[in-house]
């Protein structure tokens, strides 16, 4: 694994829970953790269960006792790590976004699609699929029981850099992070609408802006948390981000991400309004899922809470009995799992780095827009 900190520190919990709760084909091994800093990556490896520590990324590409890449870098990373590793030799997880640009997004995908034919696998870490509630929402859409699709409403909603002396983090420089809340939660949100409702983004008319300017220069930073130093800085990434959205299918769909939404800390929420019902889901709320069936009778009709803790429903059977709800750390261990049995039976593990390269053309189609006065972007490839 490459990255220790907020990322680092899920995609570990991951591994080392993964082989304790599912029965998985292959065993995995937390062989080595690179960093920048020999003695905070040390640290890191002990605390965090990995065996060795490297200072130098491409080290790892050379060990023959690894043959997965696991990327928990800054965006502006991406593309160099999981090329070289991927022509390697060795299977890649990437976080999102997949890249900071559409080119960048366009060879990774290129140079996973090369690997694929030599049995090397690429997936990019979209964890919010692996939501037992949004599995269930995937699922029953795929079965039909919301009929044609009309609306999706989406939204990503935090508060963690609403004081205007929270430091400048790498998440607000878009050199590092490529853009700001659009990026870092918009992705997930574009990510979940297409994925739960089986449908792509055509495109879009945005609205972005940037409600702090200037920020303290950073002393030094760990996950969502940071210390101020000397000096201030600008701000060059989104703050907010509003969108509009066509489907394939020919429904609607609207996008809210901010990360200033006081009061709001982790609201990954979507609602998808079909011919036959609903469902609505929010991740502050994350083992329930609500579903209305517009079939019935009006007397009797209306949303209904789904708790999605049972042992049929999807990923859960391996945990705890009926309503000892999962957590966030789970939909990580979820996706490893789901990895480690693509790359075991030779399939291609979802979602792909081709799909990583849709969001970004999205992410891409957003900026456009809100560039240019708001004006209607079709995505590209759409």
């Amino acid at each position: 694994m490459i990255g220790y900190a907020f990322m680092g520190r899920a995609h570990s919990q991951a591994w080392r829970s993964v082989d304790a709760f599912f029965d998985l084909p292959l065993e995995p091994a937390m062989v080595a953790l690179a960093g920048r800093s020999a003695e905070a990556t040390a640290q890191a490896a002990e605390k965090l269960g990995w065996a060795h520590a490297e200072t130098d990324w491409k080290r790892l590409l050379d060990r023959d006792d690894v043959q997965i890449i696991d990327i928990c870098t800054p965006g502006d990373s991406h593309a160099e790590i999981a090329i070289a590793a991927l022509q390697a030799g060795k299977h890649v997880i990437c976080e999102k976004p997949l890249a900071n640009t559409v080119a960048e997004a366009e060879a990774m995908a290129a140079a996973a699609r090369a690997a694929a034919t030599e049995g090397v696998r690429a997936m990019v870490a979209f964890n919010y699929r692996r939501v037992p509630a949004v599995a269930l929402a995937r699922r029953w859409v795929a079965e039909g029981r919301l009929g044609e699709i009309r609306h999706v409403r989406a939204q990503y909603l935090q508060d963690w850099i609403v004081d205007p002396e929270f430091p400048l983090v790498w998440r607000l420089q878009k050199d590092k992070a490529g853009s700001g809340a659009l990026g870092d939660i918009g992705a997930h949100i574009i990510d979940t609408a297409e994925y739960v409702t089986g449908e792509r983004l055509t495109g879009v008319s945005a609205l972005t802006e940037t409600f702090v300017k200037e920020r303290p220069l950073a002393s030094g930073s760990a996950g969502l948390s940071a210390g101020g130093g000397a000096g201030r800085g600008t701000v060059t990434v989104d703050d907010a981000a509003l969108f509009i959205g066509r489907l394939s299918g020919g429904g609607l769909a609207s996008f809210e991400a901010t990360r200033f939404a006081t009061g709001r800390k982790n609201a990954l929420r979507i609602e998808v309004n079909g011919s036959l019902g609903s469902l609505a889901f929010d991740f502050e709320a994350m083992n329930e899922l609500w579903f209305h069936d517009h079939t019935l009778d009006g007397a009797e009709a209306g949303f209904r809470r789904v708790l999605a803790t049972e042992a049929s429903h999807p990923y859960v059977g391996a945990w705890w009995p009926p309503g000892h709800g999962l957590g966030y750390e789970h939909s990580f261990t979820h996706e490893v799992k789901d990895f480690i049995e693509a790359i075991a039976a030779g399939t291609a593990p979802e979602p792909s780095f081709d799909d990583g390269l849709r969001v970004q053309r999205v992410l891409a189609a957003v900026e456009r827009s809100a560039a240019d006065g708001s004006r209607f972007i079709t995505v590209e490839g759409s």
